[in-house]
């Protein structure tokens, strides 16, 4: 059974070894997440133990999903800090294992950052993700609201413009949650 868990910032420094292999497989399988290929080791393992500083700031929320005691997967929810919005936060890098693709985990990891943010007062959550790629897919059957597609956003690990859509989703009020 696969765990999914959120890590404390001292987690995710103890992982980034781990994570920064989830974020290569990524990036080399093609996925726009803010990194060119190939993408070298050191710097993504630094790149994740920066996270670890906003995420002691609680301005940012990480989760992991693990199989065998291995991290296999990671999604993050980033708060706001603007006093008119504190509360919304956006989901960003939902990453599998290719290798462990197939099996719920992407989904698994969306409703645990879902739960988080809803758990922290976020009521709207919105994301963005490359158009066309199975991540579009799943963000559409888990019940989030496509605002619209932006030409030429960004650029695929290759260095190729891909167009972007971006999502919201309604968590509800705290009220609505108590009550729901």
């Amino acid at each position: 059974m696969t765990a999914v868990a959120e890590l404390l910032s001292t987690d995710v420094l103890a992982g980034a070894e781990e994570l920064a292999d989830v974020l290569a497989d990524a990036v080399e399988g093609g996925a726009s997440v803010g990194f060119l290929s190939p993408l070298p080791r050191p710097h993504a393992v630094s790149w994740w133990r920066a996270q670890a500083a906003a995420v002691a700031n609680g301005v940012l929320a990480v989760w992991v999903a693990r199989a065998e005691g291995r991290i296999v997967g990671t999604v993050q929810v980033r708060f706001t800090s603007t006093l008119n919005g504190t509360h919304r936060a956006e989901v960003a890098k939902l990453l599998v294992l290719r290798r462990a693709r197939g099996a719920g985990l992407g989904r698994r990891l969306l409703a645990a950052a879902e739960r988080g943010a809803a758990g922290r007062g976020a009521t709207l959550l919105t994301l963005d993700t490359r158009t066309g790629s199975p991540a579009e897919a799943l963000y559409r059957s888990a019940g989030w609201t496509e605002v619209g597609v932006i030409p030429d956003y960004a650029t695929d690990p290759r260095g190729a413009l891909h167009p972007t859509t971006v999502f919201f989703k309604r968590l509800g009020t705290p009220e609505e949650r108590r009550a729901g």
